[in-house]
């Protein structure tokens, strides 16, 4: 049994919008701890409070009410621009829709979060930036423009770019929806990699052969979480 404290946990978490038509709740008294090392789904429907509940946990929307606390420190106590220093350094996020910026070269987007959080040297940071495309099998394209790339050449630079800090948790929402299913089950075993290899790795995502791998699945309807615990398909059920 692990003993350390979770990476992840949210008490009593919950998240109330105002509408015309009255408040609408998208996330309702959610509870939930994830251990370091996990690799953890989390699926529902559309609008069932998925992107509510990773926007709690990076940090980039806030509870109406609850707890949540992420790699030691209570989110809550930060102010937006502590919460972006925080964020740039410990969490990876990877999105549906690649985010690349489209006139910085591969490197240069790999290269941007170091940049931003003052991380590493400034010389020191095309060599990392090298190494991590070169893990993701993209060194050769580093000097390209990401609209010169492939949906799944552009996910891989991605995910180099959620590295480049070094973040005990990687973020994904939706990392394969674009992908061709080849092209998203090698994107996916390069995510089994990274935890194989000790990062904590939180994936939202609709395709369900993807998630029946997935170690632990998280369900969200109407803003309720339901925790379905362990699939037993999964390789990496880490931190147990």
């Amino acid at each position: 049994m692990n003993m350390e404290a979770p990476l992840i946990r949210l008490d009593d978490v919950s998240k109330v919008y105002k509408g015309p038509a009255g408040d609408i709740h998208a996330l309702c008294d959610v509870d939930l701890q994830v251990g370091a090392g996990e690799f953890v789904g989390v699926r529902g429907p559309s609008g069932s409070g998925k992107s509510t509940l990773l926007n709690m946990i990076t940090g980039i929307d806030r509870p109406t009410e609850g707890e949540i606390e992420v790699a030691g420190t209570s989110l809550v106590d930060l102010n937006e621009n502590e919460l972006a220093r925080w964020r740039g350094k410990q969490i990876g996020v990877i999105f549906q829709f690649f985010q690349l910026l489209p006139t910085l070269t591969i490197i240069e987007n790999v290269m941007l979060p170091m940049d931003f959080c003052r991380m590493y040297k400034p010389r020191e940071r095309p060599e990392r930036a090298l190494e991590l495309l070169d893990q993701v099998e993209l060194a050769d394209q580093a000097y390209k423009l990401p609209n010169t790339l492939s949906g799944g050449q552009m996910q891989r630079a991605a995910i180099a770019r959620a590295l480049a800090n070094d973040p005990p948790l990687i973020v994904a929402d939706e990392p394969t929806g674009n992908l061709d299913s080849r092209t998203a089950d090698r994107i996916f075993e390069l995510f089994e990699s990274l935890v194989d290899r000790g990062r904590t790795f939180l994936m939202v995502t609709h395709d369900n052969n993807l998630a029946d791998r997935i170690p632990r699945v998280l369900e969200v309807f109407d803003g309720v979480l339901h925790d379905n615990g362990h699939n037993g398909n999964g390789t990496n059920g880490k931190g147990h």
